[in-house]
């Protein structure tokens, strides 16, 4: 039994891996239905770090940046986190509506952010299937939370919620493309540890 995302094995990490992934290809298709408009997508790159790489990962810590948040329980418990610079949010928004507008909160519009929520919402969905589709595990997905801050605070509130501490997270560096755009986010994949056991029984492999 894993007891903590530190005690996981090369072949543990090679199974997440594994699963962003499919769920990086997964996502890629979906904005590509929602935008109606081919979609490349790099190699994802998928790392297992602890809190503080993740954050230097993500960028300038002093930096804002755009999180949507999405939270899954069921049969497995934890979150999605996509982790967007500011620029690269503005651009995914702009995929969609075309215009982003800037008198809202913190300079964007209130479409803006609803679209930025909207794009979040497939995108996790996307990963999320990714381990229901291997598994066969359920869950259900709550709204997403869409927060607008430095790195750092961004992720505090969640990992504290789920006891990360300073504990191993799986990240995964993706960057899509498209005829106009060409857009890099940062996604955070984390189950808490009891669904972490489950996943990797599930898939055949004890803890």
């Amino acid at each position: 039994m894993i007891n903590s995302y530190g005690d996981l094995g090369a072949m543990h990490i090679d199974l997440l891996c594994e699963i962003g992934n499919i769920g990086a290809g997964n996502a890629a298709t979906s904005l590509s239905v929602l935008i109606d408009e081919g979609v490349g997508i790099t190699v994802p790159n998928v790392k297992l770090l602890d809190y503080d790489s993740v954050i230097r990962a993500v960028g300038d810590p002093q930096e804002l940046a755009i999180a949507i948040m999405i939270k899954y329980e069921g049969d497995i418990r934890g979150i999605v986190l996509f982790i967007l610079g500011y620029e690269d949010a503005k651009g995914f928004a702009d995929m969609l509506i075309h215009d982003v507008g800037m008198d809202g909160e913190d300079g964007l519009s209130e479409m803006t952010i609803s679209t930025i929520k909207e794009i979040g919402n497939i995108l996790g969905s996307s990963y999320l299937g990714s381990i229901s589709t291997l598994t066969g595990l359920e869950y259900d997905i709550s709204v997403p939370y869409v927060s607008i801050d430095m790195v750092g605070a961004i992720m505090s509130a969640p990992m504290l919620e789920y006891s990360v501490d300073n504990d191993k997270i799986l990240l995964i560096e993706e960057g899509f493309s498209t005829d106009m755009h060409s857009l890099k986010s940062h996604v955070i994949l984390f189950a808490d540890i009891p669904s972490l056991n489950k996943i990797l029984t599930s898939l055949g492999i004890e803890g």
